[in-house]
């Protein structure tokens, strides 16, 4: 059922993003809102600034970060012994970074309201924001449960920073970030769903404090990286499709833990 429900979405944000003229006028219309990158809060850290040091994994630094995050990965599994887990995870990483590819290159992008050439290449989905949610749901496949809800909380600030800065900075439309993390959520309960029973993992219980925190510190952060005093709209649409990722993210991996029912006393 999860996997149905993000493919359901994944296609739904392609069609009604990139195959609807009312669609791709929205986007345009937010691409021409604050056309100057370097008004954006986050600009210093994209690694667009000569000199700059790019905030992983925007601009160079996204091929170093995924090689890493899969290094990261291999080790935890071979140190754990979870070597159905560690392969789902890799698989996750790299069918979403794969597919992201494969989707870029058959999707096709029809000017459907004779935009301006800048604005017709393909870029669905977006391959920044595919990079940490991929790596943040290959933690919650490797991690061990005491600590899963916590990488997973670490991972969904990490993406809601980087996505919310691909929108704002025009790196991407929202559609093309809402794919991207659907994308991985596509390849994360397809993967748990083809593993063994036994090597299955369960939902991750998290303290019930945690959720609401990394959600709202979520928020937060999107908030602060789409920031732009050049245009409102375009800095509260950006906010808001990072957030919409940190959630989806954060379902899939982790769910609050149930609630004990109340003793009776025999009577």
């Amino acid at each position: 059922m999860p996997t149905a429900l993000h493919s359901l979405g994944l296609v739904a944000v392609y069609l009604l993003g990139v195959c609807t003229p009312w669609g791709q006028r929205a986007e345009n219309y937010l691409f021409g809102l604050g056309e100057r990158r370097d008004a954006a809060w986050i600009y210093p850290l994209s690694g667009a600034e000569y000199g700059s040091i790019p905030l992983p994994p925007m601009e160079l630094s996204a091929e170093p970060t995924l090689l890493v995050g899969l290094a990261v990965v291999a080790a935890v599994t071979v140190v754990r012994r979870r070597w159905w887990q560690g392969c789902a995870a890799l698989g996750v990483v790299i069918c979403t970074t794969g597919g992201k590819q494969v989707l870029k290159s058959v999707l096709p992008r029809p000017d459907l309201v004779g935009a301006p050439e800048n604005l017709l290449d393909q870029g669905f989905p977006s391959g920044h924001t595919a990079i940490p949610a991929a790596l943040t749901l290959a933690a919650a496949l490797v991690a061990s449960p005491r600590i899963r809800p916590y990488a997973v909380a670490t991972g969904v600030l990490w993406l809601s920073c980087i996505s919310a800065a691909s929108a704002t900075l025009g790196g991407h439309r929202p559609s093309e970030v809402l794919g991207a993390t659907l994308l991985a959520c596509v390849c994360y309960s397809l993967a748990t769903w083809l593993l063994p029973p036994a090597a299955r993992p369960s939902m991750v219980e998290s303290p019930r404090t945690l959720a609401p925190l990394t959600l709202a510190l979520a928020s937060v952060i999107a908030l602060a990286s789409a920031l732009r005093p050049d245009t409102a709209t375009r800095s509260l649409v950006s906010a808001a499709t990072a957030f919409v990722c940190a959630a989806l993210v954060w379902h899939a991996a982790v769910r609050r833990p149930a609630r004990t029912a109340r003793r009776t006393s025999p009577r």
